[in-house]
């Protein structure tokens, strides 16, 4: 037994459902760089938009369950933080999801194996793969199961991210906004690498890296507050 077919196994004990169409089970755990596209290499793709659909109605069903005199405007901020791909990728690393993923060589090179936006499609196309193979009350149980740890801080005040965060201490010097800058991007399409800069007038630029601009942005600007922590003095002027 290699290790990939293990972690399949170990992936379908967690779950508590053995697949009866193998070969539907291959597809939602086969990421799109495999075969660099070739068009007879099925991937999960296709699984994502309709695991996406049954995601968000097992979680709009359980908060209506949960609150029945909730407002809609609630219930659509809760469901945001239920159905996003960070949440999905946490749901995948407690399934077991991450070693059962099928990937090419250069997309396990970059990291997309713990990549929250890989990750986050896989759980969504796995989904869609209960829901065919074995019906909506089995996708339901695999959604209850991996989110129960979401619902238990689903009502915990949100912290604002590091891109906001830096934008606040700015401003409360009366600094112009943070720019962010893309100086590098490597890696394939499905799997790209980003290297952001930011800049704050009067402070040198920090960088971070991230699999998408959005969260090499926020890395960037989290490295920009860890160095600025605890300054209190004028910014120098940097020329």
């Amino acid at each position: 037994m290699n290790l990939r077919t293990g972690a399949i196994e170990e992936l379908e004990r967690r779950i508590g459902h053995s697949f009866a169409d193998r070969d539907l089970l291959e597809r939602a755990l086969t990421h799109a760089s495999v075969g660099d596209g070739a068009r007879l290499v099925r991937h999960n793709e296709r699984l994502e938009f309709l695991g996406d659909r049954v995601l968000n109605l097992c979680a709009a069903e359980r908060l209506m369950a949960l609150d029945p005199d909730a407002r809609e405007g609630e219930m659509s901020r809760k469901l945001a933080s239920l159905v996003n791909y960070h949440a999905c990728a946490r749901a995948a690393e407690r399934c077991g999801l991450p070693d059962a993923l099928r990937l090419s060589a250069s997309a396990t090179k970059i990291g997309a194996r713990r990549s929250d936006a890989v990750l986050g499609d896989a759980c969504e196309a796995l989904i869609a793969a209960l829901y065919i193979d074995a019906g909506l009350e089995t996708a339901k149980a695999f959604f209850e199961t991996f989110w129960a740890e979401a619902f238990e801080t689903l009502d915990e005040p949100r912290f604002k991210d590091s891109k906001t965060q830096l934008q606040e201490w700015a401003q409360g010097r009366g600094l112009p906004l943070p720019a962010y800058e893309v100086v590098a991007q490597e890696g394939p399409p499905h799997a790209p690498a980003f290297t952001v800069e930011v800049r704050i007038q009067g402070f040198e630029p920090e960088r971070g890296e991230g699999g998408s601009r959005r969260s090499a942005e926020k890395a960037a600007a989290q490295t920009m507050l860890l160095k600025r922590e605890g300054v209190e003095s004028e910014p120098e002027n940097l020329t």
